[in-house]
């Protein structure tokens, strides 16, 4: 274990890329908090799997569309490790399947809210100390369906785009600072999430029109992750990362 004395949050960990990338990460020796909005069971067994393996870790709770909630949970998490966060990374979503004329208005405004102003929040309330330091890392786990659009996901693929542009807008601000942040625009992975929809035709439909043939891991979104937390990202500030077998070039 590489013990690198940073403390991280991970929003959205308790299940699927979120919750492998905070065990992975834990046994590398970073201090963990896990992030959850509604399901604490799951994140309470993801704490229990780290701890298990030698790891440090707690779980937070944190709704993306609640200020208090993101600046208490951040509180909580510093107060608990006595220090303060160095890496943020915005991997909490929602997605919606729907007709681009059946979306309403309270559709639209959710989904901006979780995706891109909860995104936003949290980075607003973990920059200062990142400044002080002249060290910190944002990442934000972005999707393909922001680089190419969405059919019935639009509200989504709209979120998740102004979410790469947001990581844009961060690196040209607060990069001078030594704040590297960066996005992970992912394809299909293999989670709890996706599998229902690949057992569709029109799922293994998509699988067979992935270059690479086969659906991403969540230890290797896990991997990626890993390299943008490390000081070997460091200038890669503004980029998106493409996790997606080829789907997509951009």
């Amino acid at each position: 274990m590489i013990n690198n004395n940073k403390l991280v949050l991970i929003t959205g960990a308790s299940g699927g890329v979120g919750s492998a990338t905070a065990k992975h990460l834990a046994a590398l020796g970073y201090e963990v908090g896990i992030g959850y909005c509604s399901n604490e069971h799951k994140a309470k067994t993801v704490q229990a799997e780290i701890e298990n393996a030698g790891g440090k870790s707690i779980t937070v709770k944190l709704d993306y569309q609640d200020r208090k909630q993101i600046r208490g949970a951040i509180d909580k998490l510093t107060r608990h490790f006595d220090k303060p966060v160095s890496i943020l990374i915005n991997n909490g979503a929602i997605a919606q399947e729907k007709p681009f004329d059946t979306i309403t208005d309270d559709d639209w405004q959710q989904m901006m809210a979780i995706n891109l102003q909860g995104p936003f929040i949290a980075a607003q309330e973990v920059l200062a100390p990142m400044r002080e330091n002249h060290w910190g890392r944002i990442i934000n786990i972005t999707s393909i369906g922001g680089q190419w659009g969405g059919f019935n996901q639009v509200h989504y693929a709209a979120s998740k785009a102004a979410l790469i542009n947001l990581t844009q807008s961060l690196a040209k601000i607060y990069s001078k600072d030594g704040v590297v942040t960066t996005a992970v625009a992912i394809g299909l992975v293999g989670t709890e999430m996706s599998a229902n929809e690949l057992q569709t035709d029109a799922g293994k439909e998509k699988v067979k029109n992935i270059p690479a043939q086969r659906l991403a891991t969540v230890n290797e979104v896990a991997e990626t992750i890993e390299f943008l937390c490390s000081d070997k990202s460091a200038y890669l500030t503004g980029q998106t990362l493409n996790v997606n077998g080829g789907m997509y070039f951009g």
